[in-house]
């Protein structure tokens, strides 16, 4: 596990931007995996800068995302769904057929995972995959006590979740119970993964994560058991590391050496 501490909000998303384009460049019809909400708007904002200013090409991507809040229609404003067409899919030239977000409608959930899973097979499998973290730890849709090997699935979200969530929403009551998600499984099988995370909110979450043991109860912990991730935080994301300092360490000496994107360590 890599750790990139940088200064605020607008480096963290530079760098992980940076690296989601090295990807697309090296391989143009890469599988990635997207998340939604606040945490990677700074990334999709960099990457349309990319796509208009540099040729960023998006053409042949093809895009899976995490999750999608159960009952809502695609066109709903506070559906994942609309949210990345709105913040990233039809600001860069990538073919509408190549994008995949979770049914939120779907009448058939167990049938529709279970296609959600066979589809991302077909494509070979997730190439880098974007991810953001809640306050408790929790990555996708997948909360404290989720199965650290789940699959695509329906679940119901806590209401920590819900409570923080509701800021999108009129009013807490109108935020969603349940919604459908990868599982950690899923997620695990990504041949990269690019953690974010920001602000202070979210240090115990990356403390956590991180440097705590590997526990269903903060599903984002499995990610220690992956052979190829970048985390990166900003420093208040980062104030409750341990090895802080080792942390920056690492990446000043890779960086010297000219290893911006040095896949392990």
């Amino acid at each position: 596990m890599r750790v990139i501490i940088t200064k605020d909000y607008d480096e963290m998303s530079i760098k992980a931007a940076r690296i989601i384009a090295e990807q697309v460049r090296r391989k143009p019809n890469s599988v990635l995996g997207l998340a939604a909400g606040s945490t990677p708007l700074g990334t999709y904002k960099e990457l349309i800068r990319m796509h208009r200013e540099e040729g960023l090409d998006f053409s042949s991507v093809i895009t899976f995302n995490l999750d999608e809040y159960y009952g809502l229609a695609p066109d709903h404003p506070q559906s994942y769904h609309y949210f990345m067409f709105e913040n990233f899919f039809k600001h860069v030239n990538i073919n509408p057929k190549n994008i995949h977000t979770p049914d939120g409608l779907a009448k058939d959930v167990k049938a529709f995972c279970e296609k959600y899973e066979e589809e991302i097979k077909k494509v070979g499998g997730i190439d880098l995959q974007l991810l953001g973290i809640g306050r408790d730890g929790h990555i996708a849709f997948n909360e404290p006590g989720s199965s650290l090997a789940g699959r695509t699935m329906l679940v119901a979200l806590a209401e920590e979740t819900i409570k923080d969530n509701a800021r999108f929403f009129k009013s807490e009551e109108e935020v969603p119970r349940l919604a459908i998600t990868m599982g950690c499984g899923t997620i695990m099988e990504a041949r990269r993964i690019l953690l974010l995370a920001n602000g202070e909110n979210k240090a115990d979450a990356i403390a956590a994560t991180v440097e705590g043991p590997v526990t269903s109860q903060v599903t984002a912990s499995i990610l220690q058991m992956h052979p190829d991730i970048i985390v990166i935080v900003d420093e208040a994301a980062a104030s409750k590391l341990k090895r802080k300092e080792y942390y920056k360490y690492v990446n000043r000496v890779l960086e010297e050496a000219g290893f911006l994107n040095f896949r392990c360590h």
